[in-house]
């Protein structure tokens, strides 16, 4: 592969893996908007429009962005202006860098080229992760120290002891699933999780989650803390002491609203890496990918055709309950929007059949597909988690903050590190 075919890979690499936390991120912030909406039944966000369309309350979001981008950008004498303003970009950057070493697909195979399906392949990507997430903390005291206000100091400060003190039952976390894999390869990891173990004649698949279910639960709830996200938001409660960003305006206060959204994706990707099976498809390795590529995605289309016949249905009695119980408000069109994104379905499986039908799928192509299978499943599965962020924000109410502290050093800690030392028991058994 000549030099500049892989500077271009690598760019795309690159771009892809800052597109796709950036690409979510208005994804996230209506996804909070609709099940929260939901889960209160309130109406939620469908009055902003443009030419009369509000697309489920997505125009919401860009005239989010329109309000943020337009408003005076006011920067308080009384701060200290380069941390003041240097806080913002820490808090963006980092999200966004820590993204780079998670892998979204095996490694794609062209002829006799290999290409990553990874910004950045380390065969030590967790330490990479941890490393440079732990420069997040930075922006919160750069953001409460510049600010030069009490208050602001003291919420960074409070923030950065939650960060701090639940990073550590986050990395003590994962320390078993690691010593399992024998790797701190992050792919390692992914492609370790596709192998099985028999449960009598039931093969299940060693998914991180089955082999370290404390372990799961535990960094599961260390990143919800991690991210500042209920019931850990203390540092941004408007109840308690005013946040670290309480001086920020503007763009610069956009950036902290988007670091919180990108880290939820990061946080999501992590958990379906670690524990779930990453790009793993179930039951189907890469090699059965390649060599059945057809099948698989006739199968796909067809199931995503039959799920949305099937999902038409309730879809229109749902508009008849909409219109019956809000006979005046705009949320009885909500159903029609969905029965419309169905319908839209439905047309593309059948016409994704009929191309595929038509055009088999073999050589070059069967490994592209499956690669992009791969990641489709990757994506799944971080929305999944992306959504139950959310759930979970909207569900528990918000600890008092010696229950928070409490929590972290009297509860998850010490189980974390029991895991630990059960874990290396067992493997030195076993081996």
């Amino acid at each position: 592969m000549s030099p500049v075919v892989e500077m271009s890979i690598a760019a795309g690499r690159a771009a892809l893996v800052w597109m796709i936390p950036l690409a979510l991120l208005p994804l996230m912030i209506w996804a909070e908007r609709k099940v929260s909406a939901y889960m209160h039944d309130r109406t939620g966000p469908n009055r902003a429009q443009i030419l009369g369309i509000r697309a489920g309350g997505v125009v919401h979001t860009l005239a989010d962005v329109l309000k943020l981008v337009m408003k005076e950008d006011i920067t308080p004498t009384h701060v200290h202006r380069f941390y003041f303003l240097l806080a913002p970009f820490i808090a963006m950057m980092v999200s966004l860098m820590t993204f780079a070493v998670i892998p979204f697909a095996d490694v794609l195979h062209l002829g006799d080229n290999a290409i990553r399906m990874q910004a950045l392949h380390l065969n030590v990507g967790v330490l990479w992760i941890f490393s440079i997430a732990s420069f997040g903390v930075f922006g919160i005291i750069f953001a409460g120290y510049g600010a030069n206000n009490k208050y602001s100091i003291l919420g960074g400060l409070r923030a950065s002891a939650q960060m701090i003190s639940y990073e550590l039952s986050l990395s003590l976390s994962i320390l078993g699933l690691i010593m399992m894999a024998g790797t701190l390869d992050l792919n390692e990891i992914v492609r370790m999780q596709g192998e099985f173990f028999q449960l009598g004649p039931i093969p299940i698949p060693k998914w991180g989650v089955l082999l370290q279910p404390l372990g799961a639960v535990i960094f599961m709830t260390a990143v919800i803390a991690e991210t500042n996200r209920n019931p850990f938001d203390l540092p941004e409660a408007e109840s308690e002491i005013v946040g670290y960003h309480v001086e920020y305006s503007s763009i610069k206060f956009a950036l902290f609203f988007m670091a919180e959204y990108v880290n939820i994706t990061v946080a999501s990707a992590l958990v379906a890496t670690l524990f779930f099976g990453g790009w793993q498809v179930p039951f189907l390795d890469t090699e059965t990918l390649i060599a059945n590529a057809q099948q698989v995605v006739l199968g796909m289309l067809g199931g995503m055709a039959l799920v949305s016949a099937l999902l038409i249905i309730p879809t229109r009695k749902w508009n008849k309950t909409l219109a019956r119980l809000y006979p005046n408000d705009l949320r009885k069109n909500e159903a029609n929007f969905w029965a419309i994104v169905l319908l839209l379905h439905i047309v593309g499986a059948l016409g994704g059949i009929g191309f595929f039908v038509a055009n088999p799928i073999t050589g070059t192509s069967a490994h592209v597909t499956a690669a992009v299978i791969q990641f489709l499943t990757f994506m799944g599965k971080l929305l999944f988690f992306g959504f139950a962020f959310v759930w979970v924000r909207w569900t528990l109410p918000r600890f008092r903050y010696d229950q928070l502290m409490g929590l972290g050093w009297k509860g998850m800690l010490p189980l974390a590190l029991l895991n630990l030392f059960v874990t290396a028991a067992l493997v030195l058994l076993v081996q």
